[in-house]
């Protein structure tokens, strides 16, 4: 019951340091290890972006554990714990920073953006400076749905108040943009995505086959015990909720073999989904492996293999 990602190594490892190369030309590229890790591992991702980076993002205070001793942490959610003496906490409004009160936590100070998430106005990073926090910078966090002008009048706009000695953390805008951002002040650019998958040819996801059955139309099968509506195979695939695996957004069967979608006989479950092949169709065999078409940040990979 594996669901494996295969990397082709050379192919992958050159687009990130292209991506690392084209960012450093205009702003310091901040490599970004959270959740799953974006499907390799967290810990594992970590020690790869620890060759390329001196800091790098995590998703919480919960994700600190196992990271590189030679890196430098910044948390990107906001936290109503106490100070992180180890990590870059993130500030999104005065309850964050109320939390860090007499400390010399090190933060980073949000901005309220379009996105209207997290961050509040410039104010709140004065009130950072004068509680004695050490702000390491403001940060800006972009929604996806805006053109290359939006993101670039939007941060010009929310940096016009900022002091100059400030550094502005930037995500989801692409490094083109920043030479038409005002030079007053440095820029980081936080990468993830487009940084690990951004190749997807490199990327391949599957899980193996673990069992065949031939079945009659009206059996019986499965937890529902719901009635087999044709003659085929049942394929048992070792992938299911577990490892974060759903229909896709529009309802259809993840699963692929041969460049054919296999349907699902019902929905995954842990570690198994069922699906069902007509008798038209030649299935797998036990040990084959079927393609699986899920995003990556939101799988649970029990391996992942270098090729």
């Amino acid at each position: 019951m594996t669901v494996s990602l295969t990397v082709d190594r050379e192919r992958w490892s050159a687009h990130v340091q292209r991506t690392i190369d084209r960012i450093r030309t205009v702003a310091t590229p901040i490599p970004v290890v959270k959740g799953n890790g974006y499907g390799f591992g967290r810990q594992d991702l970590a020690i790869i972006a620890a060759a390329h980076s001196e800091t790098l993002c995590v998703g919480t205070v919960h994700e600190l554990v196992g990271l590189p001793d030679s890196v430098t942490p910044i948390v990107l959610t906001p936290s109503l714990r106490g100070p992180v003496p180890q990590a870059v906490l993130t500030i999104g409004n005065e309850s964050h920073l109320e939390a860090l009160a007499g400390s010399r936590q090190r933060v980073i100070v949000k901005l309220e953006s379009s996105m209207h998430r997290y961050g509040r106005q410039s104010a709140l990073l004065k009130k950072a400076l004068d509680s004695g926090l050490e702000v390491l910078g403001a940060a800006i966090h972009l929604p996806l749905a805006q053109g290359d002008d939006e993101r670039v009048a939007e941060v010009t706009m929310l940096i016009s108040d900022l002091p100059t000695s400030i550094s502005v953390w930037l995500s989801h805008i692409d490094p083109s943009l920043v030479a038409r951002l005002p030079d007053s002040h440095s820029y980081l650019l936080r990468v993830g995505t487009e940084l690990w998958h951004g190749d997807r040819e490199a990327l391949h996801l599957s899980t193996d086959v673990l069992d065949v059955r031939e079945v009659a139309a009206g059996q019986l099968a499965g937890y529902r015990q719901s009635e087999v509506p044709t003659n085929g195979h049942l394929v048992m695939v070792g992938a299911g909720t577990a490892h974060g695996v759903q229909p896709l957004a529009d309802g259809r069967s993840p699963f692929h073999f041969n460049r054919k979608r296999l349907q699902m006989f019902e929905l995954p479950h842990m570690h198994t989904t069922m699906l069902l092949l007509p008798g038209s169709v030649a299935p797998p065999h036990v040990g084959d492996r079927v393609d699986l078409q899920r995003p990556l940040t939101q799988t649970f990979v029990d391996e992942v293999i270098w090729n």
